[in-house]
């Protein structure tokens, strides 16, 4: 009986080791495709948080895919979807916004530092 046992565990084993090499093999063939990025990329790119991009994939206003990862499996989201999706979103939308501003406001200040430096010789 303890034979019996064995062989169906192992052979439930090979099973799971075989659908998990499908998976792998399938996202292997997705290709990430122009516009798509990673949650952490979106999420600095829009300053909405994660658990907000997670909710509107899971709900289905925004497309997801997993995609072989550095680490892993990770999931990755059209960027321009997710900005279309804040735009129609009011609290999103301020979000979106001020995260723009904060990166002008970078932009501006990396050229005043570039400016002071070519004026002192440092560049």
């Amino acid at each position: 009986m303890a034979d019996g046992v064995g062989t169906f565990g192992e052979a439930s084993s090979r099973r799971e080791d075989a659908e998990w090499d499908r998976f792998l093999a399938q996202l292997a063939d997705v290709a990430p495709g122009e516009g798509w990025v990673t949650l952490d990329e979106a999420s600095r790119s829009t300053g909405l948080s994660r658990s907000t991009l997670r909710s509107w994939y899971r709900s289905g206003r925004i497309a997801a895919r997993m995609v072989p990862g550095p680490n892993g499996p990770q999931r990755i989201v059209p960027l321009e979807a997710v900005v279309e999706q804040a735009l129609r979103s009011s609290r999103a939308r301020r979000q979106l916004e001020h995260a723009r501003s904060l990166e002008a406001e970078v932009e501006a200040l990396r050229r005043r530092v570039e400016a002071l430096e070519r004026h002192l010789g440092l560049a």
